[in-house]
């Protein structure tokens, strides 16, 4: 719990340090890609593949390359239609995404009530920007949500193989790393802009910082500490780093959303969140 408690108070610097200093300035297929190549760093010396089945690694590095690579590379994206304050917000439906995927590699299929506590939780979405939508809008919260979804199966997908497949975590997360830089490599290769690197010497540290701290770091401590607790402290604590974030981008940057709509939306997106847990979950 304590490592959860601590990343999520790394991660809520990371948004706001994004949203003001990097999206729409730096290209955001370099700023993944110095992430999470700094981040493989970090699990260089731990990186070993000898007395490991193959298979076994592949999968490592399949996680990493969804959770991180993938993920970071649409949410890198978003920020560049929706505001720090409208990202954080839409990122809680993150505990249903991970619910959903979870049944549906125990087979369960999916069920209506997910897809109506979604629903739900999009309304609570064009609430909180009535005066506001726009096609951009539109196309940020779709972006955070398929961000959502791919941060889910890599966390799912880890938990499940520390318990079919264990490895020591310091070795699991060298391969982690090593699949989610493969894939900003890629993606450098195939949309980067050697145009837009950072111009000054704040944006390299930030992008340093989130590469060793808040990635090489705090993915290892959330992935860890997530192996660590039941599936509902999980979810909770998933959705801290919302209230987390949106506090240090009002305090430091000043960053005031139009408070009405906000927490009327704000209370329908969490009244999802309950109907989810109260009647579809519990009742499932």
């Amino acid at each position: 719990m304590t490592l959860l408690i601590v990343t999520t108070v790394l991660w809520a610097f990371s948004f706001s340090l994004i949203g003001e200093y990097l999206a729409g300035q730096v290209d955001s297929v370099f700023s993944v890609l110095i992430r999470l190549l700094l981040a493989a760093v970090v699990f260089l010396p731990f990186l070993s593949f000898r007395g490991h089945r193959i298979s076994t690694i592949l999968l490592y590095m399949a996680v990493g390359a969804m959770q991180l690579g993938i993920m970071y590379l649409i949410s890198f994206q978003a920020f560049l239609y929706l505001s720090v304050s409208d990202f954080l917000l839409f990122t809680v439906l993150t505990p249903l995404w991970v619910t959903l995927i979870y049944d549906l590699l125990r087979g369960r299929g999916i069920r209506a009530g997910y897809l109506f506590s979604a629903l739900l939780a999009v309304v609570g979405a064009a609430i909180i920007r009535y005066d506001k939508i726009s096609d951009h809008f539109w196309f940020g919260l779709l972006l955070v949500q398929l961000a959502n979804i791919c941060f889910a199966i890599g966390l799912v997908g880890y938990k499940r193989l520390q318990e079919v497949r264990p490895v020591p975590q310091h070795t699991a997360f060298s391969w982690f790393y090593l699949g989610a830089a493969a894939v900003a490599v890629v993606a450098w290769f195939l949309w980067g802009n050697p145009h837009r690197l950072p111009t000054t010497s704040f944006q390299w540290g930030i992008l340093i910082w989130l590469g060793v701290v808040a990635s090489g770091l705090g993915y290892f401590m959330w992935n860890y500490g997530a192996t660590q607790v039941d599936a509902g402290t999980l979810g909770i604590m998933n959705n801290m780093h919302v209230p987390a974030g949106l506090l240090v981008n009002l305090a430091i940057w000043q960053r005031q959303p139009h408070w009405p709509s906000f927490l009327i939306g704000a209370a329908v997106i969490c009244l999802s969140l309950w109907v989810h847990k109260k009647w579809i979950v519990n009742k499932g």
